[in-house]
C-alpha cells in the first residue's frame, strides 16, 4: 500500500491525531541531504517511512539524494542561489559549516594548505559563517516544506508537528552545537532545545549495524565505522553487547576525524591539469566533470587508463593530447590519491589501535566509501585479518540513520540500535571543598582550617567523568553538593556552579587542581531570592555558629551529541543547559 493510499483509509483525526513528521537533516561540509518519515506515537505498526527528500533547484531540473553545501549569493540583495542552483563554474560559498567550530580552524589541514579549493569564496562583510550556515539551512527547510506540502493533505501539514534531528561532527566543540541550534532555529526548524542533534558517524553506525546480515554479527564482536564523505573523513568504533530484543553497541574508542575527503582527489586532480596544460592557450577544463566518474570507478590497476576531454587543446603528442582528448593513466591516479589516502590510513590504524580490542570489521560509509580503491588499500594496509565492509546506501547512511534516530523519540517501540555507552573524550567535573586527603593527592600548602567542617580543608577537582571511561544514556547521573552561609550574615542568594573540562592531551589523568589545564565549560545557578527564609535549612557547625545550609545534586544526562547539566534543588531542576559531546 502507497503512502497516499493508507493516508486514505484513515479519517482526518486519525491522520493528524498524535502523529509526527521527522526530518533528519545530514549538514555535511561538501554534500548535504534530507530525509523523512511519518509516525503515531507510539504505535509501531502505523509507522510509514520515506527515506531521502532530494534536492534540486525547487524540484525541478536536477534531483539527487543529497545537494552540494553551497551557496552564492546574487547582487544588489536579490537572494542567493543554493545547491544545484549555482551553476559549475564561477565563485561561491563553500566549506563554511567548518568556521561555526574554531576549533577546526576554518577548514585548515596540511591537505587544505597544500591543495586550496579554486572556487571557494571567504565569508564576507555581509556574509560571516552563522549567516551562511542560516540561509543554506533555511533553503533546505524550505525545499522540505515543499516537497511535504506535495506528499501529505493540508490538514495534516497544518496539525502535525515536524520535528528536525541534525548531524554534526563527533568532535564538534560546544560553541559549534550552540551555533548550529541557533542557526537551526533561525532558519525555522523550531526552537533550539526541541532541535534533536547526532554525532554523523553514530547516525551512520545505526544504519551501517542495522544493514549488516545479523547472522555474521556476534556478541563482543568490534567495529570500526569509517564515514569517508567529501570533506571529511570521521570514525569511531562499537563492540557489540546484546543481540536481543534489540542489538545494543558500547562505544569502543572516543571518535576521531580529519580533513581528507575525497573533495580532495578533485583539487590535486586540478593541481595536476594546471601543471600539465596552463601554458596552453585556448583550454577550457572540462576535464574535472570527468573526474568525478573516474574516481569511482579506478580499482587501482596503473596499466588502467581513461579518456579526458580537453576541449580547445590542439593535437599534441608530448602532452599525449589527441582529437581534444588526453589519456590520464592508471600510475598517475594512484599519485593523486596517495596523499589523501595516506591521511585516511593513518586514521583508521589509529582508531582500530585505540579500541584495545580485536576488531572484527572496518565498516565504510559515505560517499568515498563507495570506492573500489580506496577498499582495496585500506584492506592492504589493515591487513587480512580485519574485514573491509560497505553499507549498502553507503552515500545515505548518515542522514538514514539519524533519521531512525530521530524516530525513536517519535516512537520508541521501533527502537532497533541503542548505543548503551559512549566512551568521554575528556575530563568533566566541578571543584570542591574537601577534607584533605594526602593519598588523592591533595597538598597541605592549598590547605586551610574550616570551622564549619572543623577539619583542614582545600579546593579540589571532582571529576564526574573521567576522559575513556564509558559514558551510559539510559538514566541522568546525580551527584550531591551542599553550600553553607552563617544565618548571622543572612540567607544566600543563590546556588552557583561551574562545570569543568580538561582535555588531558598528552593523556596524564584527571588533574586534582582546576589550575592544571582545567577550563570552565558552562555555569549553573539557581536563584534562592524567591525562597522563604523559613523553608532554608539549618545545621549548626563543629565551631557552634549556626548556618544555612544548602544541600542540592547536579544532574547530568547524556545524548549522542551533547550532555546536559542541571542543578536539582528540593526536588526542582533549575537551569538545564547543553554543552560538547563527552
Amino acid at each position: 500500500m502507497s503512502f497516499a493510499d493508507f493516508l486514505s483509509t484513515l479519517s482526518l483525526e486519525e491522520q493528524t491525531s498524535d502523529r509526527a513528521i521527522v526530518v533528519a537533516v545530514d549538514f555535511g561540509t561538501t554534500y548535504s541531504g534530507l530525509a523523512w518519515a511519518q509516525t503515531r506515537r507510539p504505535d509501531v505498526q502505523d509507522t510509514i517511512k520515506q527515506w531521502p527528500i532530494g534536492a534540486s533547484d525547487g524540484l525541478e531540473g536536477k534531483t539527487s539524494d543529497k545537494v552540494p553545501t553551497e551557496l552564492r549569493y546574487k547582487e544588489l540583495d536579490e537572494g542567493y542561489e543554493w545547491g544545484f542552483q549555482i551553476s559549475d563554474e564561477g565563485p561561491r560559498h563553500q566549506w563554511f559549516k567548518l568556521d561555526l567550530d574554531p576549533s577546526q580552524r576554518g577548514g585548515v589541514s596540511d591537505l587544505a594548505r597544500r591543495f586550496p579549493a579554486r572556487n571557494a569564496e571567504p565569508p564576507g562583510y555581509t556574509s560571516n559563517a552563522r549567516k551562511l550556515v542560516t540561509d543554506y539551512l533555511t533553503a533546505l527547510r524550505q525545499h522540505a516544506d515543499h516537497f511535504l506540502r506535495l506528499k501529505l493533505p493540508q490538514a495534516a501539514m497544518r496539525s502535525t508537528a515536524i520535528e528536525y534531528i541534525i548531524t554534526t561532527p563527533a568532535v564538534w566543540s560546544p560553541a559549534a552545537q550552540a551555533a548550529t541550534r541557533e542557526c537551526a532555529e533561525k532558519a525555522g526548524m523550531g526552537p533550539r532545545n526541541q532541535i534533536q542533534i547526532i554525532s554523523e558517524p553514530e547516525a551512520a553506525a545505526t544504519y551501517a549495524l542495522d544493514a549488516l546480515d545479523p547472522h555474521d554479527v556476534k556478541v563482543d564482536d568490534t567495529f570500526v565505522l569509517c564515514d569517508a564523505g567529501g570533506g571529511t573523513v570521521d570514525l569511531i568504533s562499537y563492540t557489540v553487547s546484546q543481540l536481543r530484543p534489540m542489538l545494543k553497541i558500547e562505544e569502543a574508542a572516543s571518535g576521531t576525524g580529519g580533513l581528507c575527503g575525497s573533495t580532495y582527489l578533485n583539487r590535486i586532480f586540478e593541481q595536476f591539469l594546471i601543471a600539465k596544460f596552463g601554458q596552453n592557450e585556448g583550454w577550457e577544463d572540462d576535464a574535472s566533470k570527468r573526474f568525478e566518474e573516474v574516481k569511482r570507478r579506478f580499482t587501482g590497476d596503473p596499466n588502467e587508463s581513461f579518456t579526458i576531454p580537453v576541449p580547445g587543446l590542439v593535437n599534441n603528442r608530448q602532452q599525449g593530447v589527441q582529437r581534444n582528448k588526453f589519456s590520464l593513466k592508471g600510475d598517475e591516479i594512484i599519485q593523486i590519491f596517495s596523499p589523501v589516502l595516506a591521511e585516511i590510513f593513518a586514521l583508521v590504524k589509529g582508531q582500530i589501535s585505540s579500541t584495545k580490542r580485536k576488531v572484527k570489521a572496518v565498516i565504510l560509509v559515505g560517499g568515498f566509501g563507495e570506492s573500489e580503491y580506496l577498499r582495496k588499500t585500506l584492506r592492504a594496509a589493515v591487513g587480512s585479518r580485519i574485514q573491509i565492509l560497505v553499507a549498502p546506501n553507503s552515500w545515505t547512511a548518515v542522514v538514514r540513520g539519524a533519521l531512525m534516530k530521530g524516530l525513536v523519540r517519535a516512537a520508541p517501540t521501533i527502537e532497533r540500535i541503542k548505543v548503551g555507552s559512549r566512551s568521554a573524550r575528556k575530563h568533566y567535573g566541578y571543584e570542591v571543598f574537601d577534607e584533605f586527603d594526602a593519598s588523592e593527592g591533595h597538598l597541605a600548602s592549598k590547605c586551610k582550617w574550616d570551622s564549619y567542617a572543623g577539619a583542614q580543608m582545600s579546593y579540589v577537582m571532582r571529576w564526574i567523568i573521567k576522559k575513556g571511561e564509558p559514558v551510559k544514556e539510559d538514566a541522568p547521573a546525580k551527584f550531591s553538593l551542599y553550600v553553607i552561609r552563617l544565618v548571622a550574615e543572612g540567607p544566600p542568594s543563590h546556588i552557583r556552579e561551574d562545570i569543568m573540562v580538561c582535555e588531558d592531551l598528552e593523556d596524564k589523568g584527571a588533574p586534582v587542581y582546576r589550575d592544571s589545564g582545567v577550563k570552565e565549560l558552562v555555569k549553573l545557578d539557581i536563584d534562592l531570592s524567591t525562597i522563604p527564609e523559613e523553608t532554608l535549612d539549618r545545621d549548626r557547625g563543629n565551631d557552634g555558629k549556626l548556618y544555612y545550609r544548602c544541600d542540592y545534586e547536579i544532574q547530568v544526562t547524556h545524548c549522542s551529541a551533547s550532555t546536559k547539566y542541571a542543578l536539582v534543588y528540593k526536588g526542582i531542576k533549575y537551569n538545564t543547559v547543553e554543552a560538547e559531546y563527552v
